[in-house]
C-alpha cells in the first residue's frame, strides 16, 4: 500500500501567548523520523461508507438504525417477536392500567413465565423500533404515545412488587376450563384440556410445589392429594392493581380514607369471588374425573366384597351354631332318652327284684310250712307255733339282701323233707350269727 503525505497547517496561537519570551529549553529536539499513517477506526469506516454509497449523514444514520434493529431481531429470535396491530400502536399512554403490558413488549406467550432477561431484551427491541428519535429519523408521523406505553410496561414488569400486582389480575394468562362435552370426548382429552387450567391457576399458590392433575395412571393417593390441595387452595392474589387511584393531596383526607376503604372492600369482594370461582372449577373437574368414579367403584366393590365375606362368615358361624345346637339337643335328647330308658329298666329291674324278693320270701315261708313248721308228721301246728316260726323267718329276712335271699330260696325250693329244710335254715342262721347280723338266741326255733 502506497504511503500518502498529508500537509496540515499549524494551529493559530492563542492571544497572550508569551512562549518566545518565557521559553526555556530543557533539552534538544530529537531527530525527525519518517512514519506511514493509515486511516482506521469507526469514524473512518463511516466516512468511507458514506463516500462509497454517496449518502448524507442523516441517510446513513437512518439506514444503520434499521440494520441495527434487524440485527437485534435476528439475535433475539422468535421467542419475543410478535406482530404489532394498529389498535395496540394507537393506545393512549394515559390508560396504562388498561393495557396488556406483556403484549406491549411482545411477551404475550410468556407472560408471568417471562424472565428478567427476556423482558430487558424485549424492551430493547421495542425501543430500537419505536424510539421518537428513530421515528423522526425515518420520517414517520407516529407520535410517542406507544413509546410511553412501552416505557410504562417496562417499569411495571421490572419492579417485582408492581409485576406481582399486575400478574394477580392478568386475565390473559388464564386458561378457560373445557366444556363437559369436550373433556369427555376421549380418555386423554380430559387430562389434556384440564391440565393447563390448573397449571395456569398454580401461579397464584402460596404453597410450593403444587400437585398437578396427572393422568389416567395416577394412583389414588396422588389423585386425593391433588384434590385435597386444590379444595384447600391458598392464593396470594390481592387485586391491588385494580384499585381506584387515591388522591395525593393532603387537604382532602376524608376523600382519601373513603377511597382506601372502598379499595379494601373491593379487594375482599374480588378475593371471595375468586375463591368461589376456583372452587367451582375444581368441582367441575372432580365431576368429570373418571379416576374418581373408578376409585369409588373399586371402593364399593371392596365394601361389597367385605360385606359378602362378612355375611358369609356370619352365615357360616350361624350354621355352625345351629348344627352345634342341634347336636347338643340331639345329645341331650339321647341322654334324656337313655336316662329314661335306664330309669325304666331300673324300675323294671327293681320291680322284678321286688317281685323276685316277694316270690323268694314266699318260698322261704312256704318251706317252713311244707316242713309242717318242723313238727312230726301228722301233728298239726298251732297258731303260736306258726307265729314263732314265721317270726324267726322274718328275723332272718330282715338280715339278708336280695342275693342272699335268692340263694337261700334256691336252696330251699328244691327240698321237700322237713329235716333237710331245717338243716338249711340252721346253717343260714349260724352264718348270720357268725357275721354278727343276728344275735345268739334271737332266732330260737330255726336255729335248733
Amino acid at each position: 500500500m502506497a504511503a500518502a503525505q498529508i500537509s496540515l497547517p499549524l494551529p493559530v496561537l492563542p492571544e497572550g501567548w508569551s512562549a518566545p519570551n518565557d521559553f526555556k529549553a530543557i533539552g534538544p529536539l530529537s531527530a525527525p523520523n519518517q512514519r506511514n499513517l493509515e486511516p482506521v477506526g469507526p469514524h473512518f469506516l463511516a466516512h468511507a461508507r458514506r463516500k462509497r454509497h454517496k449518502r448524507t449523514f442523516s441517510e446513513d444514520e437512518r439506514i444503520q438504525a434499521n440494520e441495527n434493529v434487524k440485527k437485534v431481531e435476528e439475535e433475539d429470535g422468535d421467542d419475543i417477536s410478535e406482530p404489532e396491530n394498529e389498535l395496540m400502536l394507537g393506545r393512549d399512554a394515559k390508560d396504562w392500567k388498561g393495557q396488556d403490558h406483556y403484549a406491549v413488549l411482545g411477551l404475550s406467550k410468556h407472560r408471568y413465565r417471562a424472565t428478567d432477561a427476556q423482558i430487558k431484551r424485549a424492551h430493547r427491541k421495542k425501543v430500537l423500533r419505536h424510539h421518537p428519535d428513530k421515528r423522526a429519523a425515518t420520517g414517520s408521523s407516529e407520535d410517542d404515545s406507544f413509546f410511553k406505553c412501552i416505557q410504562k410496561a417496562f417499569e411495571i414488569l421490572t419492579d417485582p412488587v408492581k409485576r406481582r400486582q399486575y400478574d394477580s389480575v392478568d386475565e390473559n394468562a388464564n386458561v378457560e376450563p373445557p366444556s363437559k362435552k369436550a373433556a369427555s370426548k376421549s380418555p386423554s382429552a380430559f387430562y389434556k384440556l384440564w391440565g393447563p387450567v390448573f397449571e395456569s391457576e398454580a401461579r397464584f399458590s402460596k404453597t410450593r410445589p403444587v400437585p398437578m392433575l396427572g393422568n389416567d395412571k395416577s394412583t389414588k393417593e396422588q389423585v386425593e392429594e391433588f384434590y385435597n390441595f386444590w379444595f384447600n387452595f391458598e392464593s396470594w392474589r390481592s387485586f391491588e392493581y385494580q384499585d381506584e387511584d387515591v388522591p395525593d393531596d393532603n387537604e382532602n383526607r376524608d376523600q382519601k380514607r373513603h377511597v382506601e376503604r372502598k379499595n379494601n372492600n373491593a379487594r375482599k369482594k374480588k378475593k371471595t369471588e375468586d375463591t368461589a370461582r376456583l372452587r367451582q372449577l375444581v368441582d367441575e373437574c372432580l365431576g368429570g374425573d373418571e379416576r374418581i368414579k373408578r376409585f369409588r367403584k373399586e371402593a364399593r366393590a371392596g365394601k361389597d366384597k367385605k360385606r359378602l365375606e362378612r355375611e358369609a362368615e356370619e352365615k357360616r358361624v350361624a350354621e355352625e351354631a345351629r348344627k352345634a345346637k342341634e347336636e347338643q339337643e340331639k345329645l341331650q335328647k339321647e341322654k334324656e332318652e337313655a336316662e329314661k330308658a335306664e330309669k325304666a329298666e331300673g324300675k323294671k329291674a327293681k320291680e322284678a327284684a321286688k317281685n323276685a324278693a316277694k316270690k323268694n320270701k314266699r318260698v322261704l315261708k312256704g318251706s317252713v310250712k311244707d316242713a309242717n313248721y318242723f313238727l312230726p308228721q301228722g301233728q298239726e301246728a298251732g297258731a303260736k307255733r306258726i307265729d314263732e316260726i314265721l317270726g324267726d323267718v322274718d328275723a332272718v329276712l330282715g338280715k339278708i339282701d336280695n342275693e342272699e335271699l335268692a340263694s337261700l330260696a334256691g336252696k330251699l325250693g328244691r327240698l321237700k323233707l322237713a329235716e333237710e329244710v331245717g338243716n338249711v335254715w340252721r346253717v343260714e342262721v349260724k352264718r348270720l350269727e357268725g357275721e354278727g347280723k343276728l344275735k345268739a338266741g334271737e332266732v330260737r326255733i330255726l336255729s335248733s
